[in-house]
């Protein structure tokens, strides 16, 4: 390999002697303002969270994990989810799919000598991720009295 060639440096201009700088004491003053501006608004920020909380009645978000083995069980569990949230004027994000985890099995066909003979079983679960922002209490009401189909786990996180 060839060395590689420098780019000459650029020579910057000298500095004008006779410029003055300016004086270090007025950068001490700005200091304190907008630390008293800062302690200003934090003080002011938490009386103001409380009313924001009271007059919205809102959740800030719901988010529900789904899993199930089979996916199309699972994909009609998501969509009477959806359903009944955008009856209830939420704002969806889903259903994301997330991974399948397959957990594989390997198993001896005979009990005792032939250890070449070995079957392999495997279980998928399929899961789905439903986000839902700017929900109401009409909405989680509606959550809550919904019949999903047997074989769907639900996992519902709140916050």
């Amino acid at each position: 390999m060839a060395p590689l060639k420098k780019a000459p440096l650029k020579k910057s201009a000298p500095a004008k002697k006779d410029a003055p700088k300016a004086p270090a004491a007025h950068k001490k003053p700005d200091a304190p303002k907008k630390e008293a501006v800062a302690v200003a608004e934090k003080k002011t920020a938490p009386a103001s969270a409380p009313k924001k909380a009271a007059e919205g009645k809102t959740a800030p978000s719901i988010r529900i994990r789904l899993s199930a083995f089979d996916h199309t069980v699972l994909d009609e569990a998501a969509a009477k989810i959806i359903d009944t949230a955008s009856r209830s004027g939420a704002v969806i994000h889903g259903p994301i799919p997330l991974p399948t985890k397959i957990r594989k099995f390997t198993v001896n066909r005979s009990t005792f000598v032939h250890k070449d003979a070995r079957d392999q079983f495997e279980m998928r679960t399929h899961r789905r991720l439903i986000d839902l922002k700017e929900t109401t209490f009409k909405t989680m009401e509606s959550l809550q009295s919904l019949s999903l189909p047997s074989g769907v786990d639900i996992e519902i996180k709140m916050g």
